[in-house]
């Protein structure tokens, strides 16, 4: 016997996926966006919302709880890797001193994830604050060509390269949460 949890979905209309159609936040029934810009932006809101509802519902043990060994994967870990990325995304844009890492060392983002609810809750909130400061320096640069910081890197390639690593962590967020309670991703 093992302690695996049974597959499980809330969706009625189609069993592979997260939550029904007509109950999915990052659904419209109105057109895509216009513009390349407008695209980018939208793809990334969802793949945020997307990591939010793969940990909604959990408690502090489960959101900290890791994936298997030797990785120190977990929700909370990822919670706290993106509040770091967030920071260094945020350090490419401008020419000033980058602020330094907010959990400390490489790694202490997943190391540090503790099952405690005061952890989980900051995860949370400096996720984000880590967020809106990226966006806001990202809104004084509309032009997806500028080239910007002290690298020169294109907007759009932050642009893209900030839905990859969403996209990239709600996949593991999906093995995750099915380890956890058995809800599939979709």
């Amino acid at each position: 016997m093992t302690e695996e949890p049974a597959r499980w979905t809330q969706a009625t209309v189609y069993a592979d996926m997260w939550v029904d159609p007509d109950n999915d936040p990052r659904e419209s029934d109105g057109v895509s966006p216009d513009g390349e810009l407008a695209t980018l932006q939208d793809y990334l809101a969802n793949y945020r919302l997307t990591l939010l509802m793969k940990c909604e519902g959990m408690d502090a043990e489960q959101m900290a709880r890791r994936s298997v060994p030797p990785s120190t994967m977990s929700l909370l870990g990822l919670l706290r890797h993106l509040v770091e990325v967030e920071r260094d995304w945020h350090n490419w844009i401008g020419d000033d001193d980058p602020l330094p890492k907010l959990y400390g060392k490489r790694d202490a983002d997943f190391d540090g994830a503790v099952a405690e609810q005061a952890e989980v809750d900051a995860a949370y909130a400096n996720l984000a604050r880590e967020q809106a400061a990226t966006d806001a320096a990202l809104a004084r640069h509309p032009d997806l060509g500028e080239r910007v910081g002290k690298d020169g890197i294109a907007i759009r390639e932050l642009m893209v390269h900030r839905i990859e690593e969403y996209a990239r962590h709600c996949g593991h967020a999906d093995l995750l949460r099915e380890c956890i309670d058995g809800r599939v991703g979709q």
